[in-house]
């Protein structure tokens, strides 16, 4: 019994130390409405560029069944509904109208079209503060806070993201969000 009582002693105690020498957790935030769709935009823009550039330029013909868009159209759908969404955020008429990126023929003018429309949305997103995020602006016959096309189009290009998955998958390719999660974790000046 005594053996038993040092042995749970000396794993408490072990256990202790260990505890004491585990880095401290980060200190709680607040993360406002514009900040968490900035945040938002800024990872689903990272995995849609990777994406885009990372599958091969015959790939971006690539239909998995005849019922669904090719891998560049799904790129140049992300495109045409970021151009939809970041003007009626900006309050501007769409610069693309009339310009349908799913149409596109190569990799590179899907690339670009993807690009542009990012290019594009940067502006809205950094542009917007918790302030004009509840200002109305026009969109169609109605008004809405400019957060809603925002965060809509957030909701989109991750529905997008995850439909071109299976197309990378199908091609032995692994996604972008699933190799920076597998990567191991870098120490500070890595």
């Amino acid at each position: 019994m005594k053996r038993v009582f040092s042995l749970s002693v000396a794993f408490v105690l072990a256990a202790s130390a260990a505890f004491a020498q585990a880095p401290a957790a980060p200190a709680p935030q607040k993360i406002s409405l514009a900040t968490g769709l900035q945040r938002s935009y800024a990872g689903i823009k990272m995995n849609l560029t990777e994406m885009s550039t990372k599958m091969s330029d015959a790939d971006y013909l690539f239909q998995p069944t005849k019922d669904v868009r090719t891998f560049g159209q799904l790129m140049g759908h992300a495109a045409n509904a970021q151009f939809n969404a970041c003007s009626v955020a900006r309050g501007e008429a769409n610069p693309n109208q009339g310009n349908d990126n799913e149409k596109k023929a190569t990799k590179a003018e899907f690339v670009k079209a993807l690009a542009d429309s990012f290019a594009y949305c940067d502006a809205a997103y950094a542009a917007l503060t918790d302030a004009s995020a509840v200002e109305f602006v026009k969109q169609g016959q109605n008004e809405v806070a400019r957060a809603v096309p925002l965060a809509n189009l957030v909701g989109h290009s991750n529905e997008v993201y995850g439909t071109a998955v299976p197309y990378m998958r199908l091609k032995g390719l692994v996604p972008p969000s699933t190799e920076r999660a597998a990567a191991p974790a870098r120490k500070p000046g890595q």
